[in-house]
């Protein structure tokens, strides 16, 4: 469904429409003239250059962030090293310089950063541990504090196509969660993929391994093992599904819910959505084949059932058994029709999904929220579901 934006009828009844065109035409007529109904609101930033014509209908403050990556001017990846790539700019990096051009500053939530290493013990994970940044809400936000001490945890997992993206750029939905929830989140620092390097499952296994630690080292680390879910964002989506899998097929305890950002959820680059956006900014299907090419092993790793999830040829019954999960959905997304089909597939499941797509949004929405009000919308339901697996 998409997200309620549509306005209201004023009371629902016809003297209501009266009173308000009435009051209308006297505001018209005084003043403040000058203002057209349909001006946008003051404190909303507006985008300066014409919408793309894959999506006239994108939200605006949406563009206004997307129009200023384009405005960096980036070599496309096609072109670049995987190392080259991690040093282009970011929908963070949009978000910030938007922010600043319009004189305003980044949201400041309330928690605590720190940083340690898990010095795991899974096979297949990295030998050196798999570094987190730790987000703490602050000692004053009692939201899920316990008696002891102890908060549910959020294990959460970046996007970036396994190959780009990081712990900073995706800093902004990592502090939201954990202010909003009250949860602790572990934003993990998983292997990325470069040419010859960490290769599929590496990710995979550092994201199921962070998983483990937190579980198995709950007391050390303040969380109520009881009350741990695991989120991502694109590639961290499909990983945190991933680490679901992992989770029932080793026989370890299962998240307690899975929020899963634009998921990447199958190898298949022809569905209706990638016929749409193969051409969408911040994600086209070029970048998608440029991040699958550089974490691929071989093409035969696309229907692996950790990438291919609801369609594995030898996992018929991938999705059984998995925990309630939340799906965030963006409308520009060449992922958007695989993660209705992943909606569709769990409740065929009987895996319990909470699905919203957010109109006129892109991939990449999520924490752009000082911006967007449509991903400030989406954290606050990710958080409302997070708050209602832990109860």
């Amino acid at each position: 469904m998409q997200h309620p934006h549509a306005d209201q009828p004023l009371g629902g009844r016809p003297f209501s429409r009266f009173f308000l065109l009435a009051g209308l035409a006297a505001a018209l007529a005084g003043p403040l003239a000058a203002c057209r109904v349909e001006d946008p609101a003051p404190d909303l930033i507006q985008p300066t250059t014409t919408k793309p014509s894959y999506a006239p209908n994108e939200n605006d403050q949406m563009w206004a962030v997307v129009e200023q990556f384009i405005a960096f001017n980036d070599p496309q990846l096609l072109t670049l090293t995987a190392r080259q790539a991690r040093m282009t700019h970011s929908i963070t990096d949009a978000v910030n310089a938007v922010l600043a051009k319009n004189g305003k500053t980044p949201s400041t939530p309330n928690v605590t950063v720190s940083q340690q290493v898990f010095k795991t013990t899974t096979a297949g994970s990295a030998p050196d541990g798999v570094p987190v940044r730790i987000y703490t809400p602050a000692s004053s936000n009692t939201t899920n504090l316990a008696a002891d001490g102890t908060r549910p945890a959020i294990v959460y997992y970046h996007g970036g196509g396994w190959v780009i993206g990081s712990l900073m750029v995706y800093e902004p939905s990592a502090k939201a969660l954990a202010d909003r929830t009250g949860a602790i989140v572990f934003s993990v620092d998983y292997r990325l993929a470069s040419e010859t390097m960490n290769k599929f499952p590496a990710a995979h296994e550092d994201a199921y391994a962070a998983y483990k630690y937190v579980r198995d080292n709950a007391a050390a680390l303040k969380v109520n093992p009881a009350k741990i879910a695991v989120a991502g964002e694109s590639a961290g989506g499909n990983m945190a599904a991933a680490v679901c899998i992992l989770a029932r097929e080793r026989s370890y305890a299962m998240p307690v819910h899975e929020l899963l950002v634009y998921p990447v959820a199958d190898n298949n680059l022809n569905t209706t959505s990638y016929l749409t956006y193969a051409n969408a900014v911040p994600l086209s299907k070029p970048n998608i084949q440029y991040f699958t090419g550089l974490y691929f092993n071989t093409t035969a790793d696309g229907d692996d059932r950790l990438i291919s999830l609801f369609d594995a040829p030898n996992s018929p019954n991938n999705l059984r058994g998995l925990p309630n999960t939340t799906i965030i959905a963006a409308e520009i997304d060449p992922l958007q029709t695989e993660g209705q089909t992943l909606r569709d597939r769990l409740t065929a499941a009987s895996v319990s999904v909470d699905y919203t797509l957010y109109a006129g949004t892109t991939h990449e929405f999520f924490g752009t929220y000082d911006v967007v009000p449509a991903a400030n919308d989406a954290q606050n339901h990710a958080a409302d579901r997070l708050k209602a697996a832990f109860q």
